[in-house]
Formats: structure tokens, C-alpha cells, sequence
């Protein structure tokens, strides 16, 4: 495996030229030999001159190990955009699809050891629904099942949502058995490669105190069989666990949670560590990590982004062997 770190630029209307800029600053020399941006040039250039940024940039053909470490090295995206600081929607549209199906491309043909994407608004990557790039990058994938996992990353702790992206109303019709159990496998194997250990995993119920375990409730039609199911096939699980009670101090306990949906794990996961986490998806064909935030357009230019998470993300890519 390669080496070299791939960013996608994400979202035109976003922080990211910021959280890009700070990051590049943040990292040792070395590793800025190794890292490649695919973005439009010169809207990167304009927008980093806009936040009065010292970063240079260089516009590149080809992917070359020795390239100079003084410039960030951008893959282009050839598009004329009618205002840098302002793209429309499907303006934004079609550079983010550019850019997701070049880095795809690289990335499926092993020419980086990891993706990284900006953040983008999840309007962008599909016009009828609203999906995000978990589930994005799993169609380009491939993945027709369901298995890939949206993994929020922090070193004490790790959460994972069973269902992602959809309204709440539609969970309870989601979740079952075997889509349990095959997101379990997947997590526990990637978690395995990443980490070089076997997680301890928790699992959520659905309801309130678990429905106190009625038996036409989720957890004893679904979630409890898929817990024996898993513990049977040797997985270090237990649950279902009550959610209300479990962030206080229980959650010390494993090295993932799962919950049964996205802000279930999402929302205390992110009161306990702030920006000091990244976004990986399991179960693709490469690694895919990205900042645990959106693109905060209400602080574009006011230099008060955080890149704690986009620096986590560089970090953690260079940490693996």
C-alpha cells in the first residue's frame, strides 16, 4: 500500500478551505510530502487568498511520491464556477460528484493509503434524498447489503448507528436481525484490522427503558435473538443496554457502542468529545475517514473554524502500518 494521504476539498460553500489551510500548517514537513488534495485549483486558490491564508498550492498532472513537501499538491478539477464565494447548489453538485468519482477511482486502485473528505452538505450527492457519504461511497462500492458501518472514532470510545441517514419515523421498519448482525461482523472485523484488537461492544435497545422489555417490543422480536445470535458466533457483545443511563459512565465499559440509529449514539458521543473525533466507514473497498463535523456555513470566513477533527483525520492515516 501506498503511502500518500488523499483529501477531497468537500463542499465549495463550506469551512473546509479554512480547516485545510490550518491543518496543513499544523503537520510535520514529511507528511506534507504525502498528501494531495483533489479540488478546483483556482477556487482553492481564490478562497485561500480570501481568508488571507499562507498556504501555497501547486496544480498537478500526475501523482508523484517525490514531489516537493513546500506546496500542497492539487489534483484538479477542471470547472468554471460563476462565484467562488457563493457556488449554487448544482453547481456544487456536479464538482463534488467530479470529485468523489476521480478519488474513488484512486483510491480503489490502491494509490493511497486513505481518503479523507471535507465536509459537504449531503443535498449534493443525490438530488431525490438525502444520504450521506457512508452511504454514498458503499453504492460506488458495491455494497448492496447493508453491512458497511458509519464508525465515529474518539481513542476512548467509539460509537456505531445501525441505521444512518433516515427519519426516525422509518427506524423501527429498519432495524432487524440480520442487518444487526452483518453491521456487527463488519464492524468487528475492520475494527480488528484497524486497531489490532477485538472490541468489546455494546449494544442499545430501541426504546425507552428498553420498552422494559415487552414482548412485542423491538428488543425481544430483534435485538435481543441478533445479541444470542452474535454471542453464539463467539462476538464480545451485550445489551441490549438502556441508552438513557448509559453515556454517564457505563459506556467505559466497551470500546464500541451501537446504537439503533444516528443521534441515538451521536448525541452524547459528541457532548463527551467535541471535535476530538473521526468519521471512518467499514467495510469498503479502501479506508474512508472524514472531520466528525458539517461545513458550518455560518462561520465561513470568520476564521473561528476548528480543525481539530480534519488534523485527527491526517494523523490517524499516518499512523497506520
Amino acid at each position: 500500500m501506498k503511502n500518500k494521504i488523499l483529501i477531497i476539498a468537500g463542499d465549495p460553500n463550506s469551512i473546509n478551505s479554512e480547516i485545510i489551510s490550518k491543518t496543513w500548517k499544523e503537520i510535520k514537513p514529511s507528511l506534507k510530502k504525502r498528501l494531495y488534495l483533489i479540488a478546483n485549483f483556482d477556487l482553492i486558490k481564490k478562497q485561500i487568498k480570501r481568508i488571507k491564508s499562507e498556504m501555497t498550492i501547486c496544480k498537478i498532472n500526475q501523482i508523484e511520491e517525490s514531489y516537493s513537501g513546500n506546496k500542497l499538491k492539487i489534483i484538479d478539477v477542471p470547472l468554471i464556477f460563476k462565484n467562488p464565494f457563493n457556488v449554487s447548489l448544482e453547481e456544487s453538485r456536479k464538482y463534488i460528484l467530479k470529485c468523489f468519482d476521480l478519488a474513488h477511482q484512486l483510491s480503489q486502485n490502491k494509490y493511497f493509503k486513505g481518503l479523507i473528505n471535507c465536509p459537504i452538505n449531503k443535498k449534493l450527492l443525490n438530488k431525490s434524498k438525502i444520504i450521506g457519504v457512508t452511504e454514498f461511497l458503499a453504492s460506488k462500492c458495491k455494497i448492496k447489503n447493508g453491512s458497511e458501518v458509519m464508525l465515529i472514532h474518539n481513542k476512548k470510545l467509539s460509537v456505531v448507528p445501525i441505521t444512518t441517514h433516515i427519519d426516525i419515523k422509518k427506524v423501527s421498519k429498519r432495524i432487524n436481525k440480520d442487518l444487526i448482525i452483518r453491521k456487527i461482523q463488519t464492524l468487528q472485523k475492520d475494527f480488528l484490522k484497524l486497531f489490532n484488537k477485538k472490541p468489546r461492544i455494546g449494544i442499545l435497545g430501541l426504546n425507552p427503558h428498553n420498552a422494559e422489555l415487552l414482548h412485542n417490543s423491538e428488543e425481544i422480536k430483534i435485538i435481543i435473538p441478533a445479541i444470542s445470535k452474535l454471542q453464539k458466533l463467539g462476538f464480545n457483545v451485550t445489551g441490549p443496554l438502556s441508552a438513557d443511563t448509559l453515556f454517564i459512565n457505563d459506556y467505559k465499559k466497551y470500546d464500541v457502542v451501537v446504537g439503533m440509529y444516528h443521534d441515538q449514539v451521536l448525541t452524547p458521543f459528541k457532548s463527551l468529545f467535541h471535535f476530538d473525533a473521526i468519521n471512518i466507514t467499514l467495510g469498503l473497498k479502501y479506508l474512508r475517514i472524514s472531520p466528525d463535523h458539517g461545513p458550518a456555513k455560518d462561520i465561513i470566513n470568520k476564521n473561528k473554524a476548528d480543525n481539530l477533527s480534519l488534523l485527527k483525520c491526517v494523523k490517524f492515516i499516518d499512523s497506520l502500518n
